[in-house]
C-alpha cells in the first residue's frame, strides 16, 4: 500500500513546474526522501537556492497537485532545502566556489558597494554560503561597511601555500585591500600593481566552499575590470545605476564592455538604487529626485531583467556608515527591497545555470 501511495506521491508532483526552469519537479529530481505515515505525507524539495523567491508558490503547488490527484485529506509537510547550481566546468581557479557574481557600475556613487553588501549578506541570512570581495583597490568600502576597520586577515598553510584567510562578519568572507593599508592611507598604484593585488586576493586567498562570492568592482571600465574578466569565471554582472540621465549613459558602456569580451559574460539584471526618497516622517510620501523609471528602461533596451528599486532611506546610509548592512535590520524598510533583489539576482543565476547546462547536454 505504501509503495502504491508513494508512486501515486511522484504521478501527481511530475505536474508541478518548476516556474523558471519550466520542468516538472519530479524530473529535475527536486523530490526526495518521500514519507508517508498513515494520513501524513513529508518530502524534501531540493530548490536551486535557497534565495528562492517562488519556494512558497511551489510549496502550495506540490500541496495542491497531492490533494487534487491523491486524496484531498492528506496531511502534507513539504521541507525545504537547497543545493545552489552552478555552470562552473573548469575549477582551476576559485575551485571550491559556484557561482561568481560581478556588481558594476559605469560611474561612481551610485550606491554599488552598498548593493554588494546587502546581496551578500541577504543571502548569507537565505542560508547561502557566501563571499564578498573588494575590487575597487583605490576606494574600499568593505571593511567600513562590516565595521572591521581595524582587522587583518591571517596566513595559513594549505597544501604547503600560504594563504590569505578572509575576515569573517555577519556570516560573511571578506576581502579587501582595506584591510592591508591604514584607513587614511591613498592607494596610488598603477594598472600593473592594481592587477597584481587582485590575482593574489584571488589565488591565494582561502575561500573555501561558497555558494556564491560576490564582487564588488570599482565603478568605469578600465583595468580592474579587464584583470576580473579575464581570470575570474564569472557567473553573471549585476548593474547598478541610479535613474539620472548621466548614470544611465555610463552604466549601458560598462554593461557594452561585458558584452564585447571574447567570453561574453551574462548580465543578471538592472537594480536602479536611489529610485525616490521618502522622509521618515512622511512615510507615504515619494520624491523621485533624481527622475523616474531609468532602470527599468535599461533593462528593457538591454533585454535583461529589471531586479527592483532601491529607495534613498536614510536607514541604508546608516547601515553602511556604522558597519552595519541594512538589510540586517528587521525594522529597516529597506529590508524588504534588498531581499528581493538578493531573491532575483539568485533567481537568475539559476536560470542562467540551467540554461548552460541544457546547452551542454543538448
Amino acid at each position: 500500500m505504501s509503495e502504491i501511495i508513494e508512486s501515486n506521491i511522484l504521478k501527481a508532483l511530475s505536474t508541478v513546474m518548476e516556474p523558471d526552469l519550466k520542468k516538472d519537479l519530479v524530473s529535475l529530481n527536486m523530490v526526495r526522501n518521500i514519507k508517508i505515515t498513515d494520513k501524513h505525507v513529508t518530502f524534501t524539495l531540493v530548490l536551486t537556492t535557497p534565495a528562492c523567491p517562488l519556494k512558497d508558490k511551489m510549496e502550495q503547488d506540490c500541496k495542491d497537485a497531492i490533494h487534487s490527484l491523491v486524496d484531498a485529506s492528506l496531511d502534507v509537510t513539504v521541507e525545504m532545502t537547497a543545493n545552489v547550481t552552478t555552470n562552473r566546468l573548469d575549477k582551476l581557479t576559485l575551485p571550491g566556489v559556484k557561482n561568481i557574481i560581478a556588481v558594476a557600475s559605469g560611474k561612481g556613487g551610485v550606491g554599488k558597494s552598498t548593493v554588494s553588501s546587502n546581496l551578500a549578506v541577504a543571502l548569507a541570512q537565505r542560508g547561502a554560503k557566501v563571499g564578498l570581495l573588494d575590487a575597487d583597490i583605490h576606494g574600499p568600502s568593505v571593511p567600513m561597511m562590516f565595521g572591521v576597520l581595524d582587522q587583518q586577515p591571517l596566513m595559513r598553510n594549505v597544501d604547503g601555500r600560504e594563504l590569505m584567510v578572509p575576515i569573517e562578519k555577519f556570516g560573511i568572507k571578506l576581502l579587501s585591500i582595506g584591510f592591508l593599508i591604514k584607513p587614511e592611507q591613498a592607494v596610488v598604484w598603477r594598472g600593473p600593481m592594481v592587477s597584481s593585488a587582485l590575482r593574489q586576493f584571488i589565488n591565494d586567498t582561502d575561500w573555501g566552499e561558497l555558494d556564491y562570492l560576490v564582487l564588488d568592482l570599482p565603478p568605469g571600465t578600465g583595468d580592474i575590470h579587464l584583470t576580473m574578466i579575464q581570470i575570474v569565471p564569472l557567473t553573471g554582472v549585476v548593474m547598478v545605476t541610479t535613474p539620472q540621465a548621466v548614470a544611465l549613459a555610463d552604466a549601458f558602456k560598462a554593461a557594452t564592455m561585458f558584452q564585447m569580451m571574447p567570453t561574453k559574460v551574462p548580465l543578471l539584471g538592472v537594480v536602479e538604487n536611489m529610485a525616490w526618497f521618502t522622509p521618515e516622517e512622511l512615510p507615504e510620501n515619494r520624491y523621485p529626485i533624481f527622475g523616474e523609471g531609468g532602470g527599468k528602461k535599461m533593462a528593457e533596451e538591454l533585454h535583461v531583467p529589471f531586479l527592483g528599486e532601491l529607495p534613498l532611506f536614510m536607514q541604508i546610509r546608516k547601515g553602511g556608515d556604522t558597519g552595519i548592512p541594512a538589510v540586517l535590520d528587521s525594522e529597516n524598510r529597506s529590508r524588504k527591497y534588498l531581499m528581493d533583489i538578493a531573491e532575483r539576482v539568485a533567481q537568475q543565476v539559476a536560470i542562467i545555470n540551467a540554461q548552460k547546462a541544457a546547452l551542454a547536454n543538448a
